[in-house]
């Protein structure tokens, strides 16, 4: 265990706090955890629907749960972070996506909305919280690479929640049991996680009081930065391919709309979380070489439209099945950018509630629309089946976001160090 000291925590001079180093490892792997449990409910449909006693729609509004209480809690999560430190905010998020996991494995419906809000509550401190102890644990040269690797974490978990899940449901133990199992190893993370953080926070500005418009005061200097909301919407709209049309409808789409069995339909889904996976570091790693922001990001944001349109549109047997996935994963790591860029464009004493900021905003879009599509494609089938048209039609309307961030992104300042110098 390490050493625990309740002073402020300043600036070190040492090259690297193994505490806090200690403690962001166990941190990613709840973020990887938190991400299973994501993406497991989209190759668990057929078990959900019979379980809850509701049709394939009804069930993707209540796994779309999960990020109203995501996008909420992100910005609870950042203020109490500054306020409280990391040591127990971090693990009394991850028991409550223990608790919320749980509740889901009973199969009762009532419950298991409940239990999506408290997943959805508790992960919002996941990716935040790993932040926040990166930032504590490496030295400034090394952080993009650690903040860099966490989001790798994060999206292996949702490969796992796909890739692994769907054959573990239907050959190993029942679906129920999955999630009670996940309940149990978050329990002995958040433990882990209290054990190695060290204790202390940031010290507050001078004045500031514990009253909600003080914590508050950051969000709002960075929300009334209107580059803020242009990365926010710009990344929530490159992320709905991923939240809404894989991890919720990607399966069915596969099965009822081209035919494909079901395992085929679970490691195809399952390529476009590798592909991000892939496209995080990569595209991040392209931006810092080249030293700019918005020719990577459009770029990305291309290649996903692209990717997305062959997906939808293109017969089957012109590409090898799993290649377009993989593109529209790889180019989706565009999405991250903003997360860069909005810490550029604000001020260095709310950098940390810039995040808290954009990732409310871009699971706002998330928690909003996920309903909205459930919705259309129920309006389009009028009753009927799910059809190969109807979903090409609904996809439409994903297609339409990209082409939105990719203008919103032409609006978005650049950053990156040869841009400014440019700008200079």
């Amino acid at each position: 265990m390490p050493p625990a000291s309740s002073a402020p925590l300043s600036v070190r001079s040492e090259p690297l706090h193994m505490g806090f180093v200690v403690a962001w490892l166990f941190c990613a792997l709840f973020y990887f955890v938190q991400y299973a449990l994501r993406s497991a409910p989209g190759v668990m449909m057929p078990e959900l629907t019979e379980a809850f006693g509701r049709d394939v729609v009804a069930v993707s509004a209540l796994v779309g749960l999960y990020y109203y209480t995501y996008s909420i809690f992100s910005i609870i999560a950042g203020a109490a972070l500054d306020r409280l430190g990391a040591k127990y905010v971090i693990p009394a998020g991850i028991l409550m996506v223990a608790a919320g996991a749980a509740l889901f494995g009973l199969g009762e419906l009532h419950v298991a909305q409940i239990g999506r809000l408290l997943q959805g509550a508790g992960s919002a401190s996941a990716f935040i919280g790993a932040v926040y102890l990166a930032t504590h644990g490496f030295p400034p040269r090394y952080l993009a690479t650690a903040v860099g690797f966490t989001q790798c974490f994060g999206m292996m978990g949702g490969f796992a929640g796909q890739f692994a899940v769907g054959p573990i449901i239907h050959g190993t133990i029942p679906w129920q049991q999955f999630w009670f199992i996940a309940a149990g190893c978050l329990f002995v993370i958040a433990i882990l996680v209290l054990l190695m953080t060290p204790k202390g926070h940031d010290p507050r500005p001078a004045g500031s009081s514990n009253s909600l418009g003080s914590v508050l005061t950051p969000y709002k200097q960075v929300l009334s930065n209107p580059q803020s909301w242009l990365c926010g919407f710009t990344a929530g709209l490159l992320f709905l391919p991923t939240t809404i049309g894989d991890m919720i409808w990607g399966v069915p789409f596969l099965r009822d709309g081209l035919a494909v069995t079901y395992s085929e339909a679970v490691n195809r889904s399952s390529m476009i979380p590798l592909g991000w996976v892939i496209g995080c570091p990569l595209l991040g790693y392209i931006s810092d070489r080249i030293g700019r922001r918005k020719p990577v990001l459009i770029g990305g944001a291309s290649l996903m439209l692209i990717a997305s349109a062959a997906i939808l549109y293109l017969p089957a047997g012109i590409a090898p099945p799993y290649l377009f996935g993989l593109l529209l994963g790889i180019g989706s790591g565009a999405a991250m950018i903003p997360y860069s860029i909005i810490k550029e464009v604000n001020a260095d004493n709310v950098k940390g509630s810039a995040t808290g900021a954009i990732n409310f905003l871009v699971f706002t879009f998330s928690a909003l629309l996920t309903p909205v599509f459930g919705y259309l494609l129920a309006r389009m089938a009028m009753g009927g089946a799910l059809t190969l048209p109807i979903f090409q039609a609904a996809g439409a309307w994903l297609l339409g976001g990209i082409v939105l961030a990719i203008v919103l992104a032409l609006l978005i300042l650049e950053t990156g160090p040869k841009g400014r110098q440019v700008a200079g």
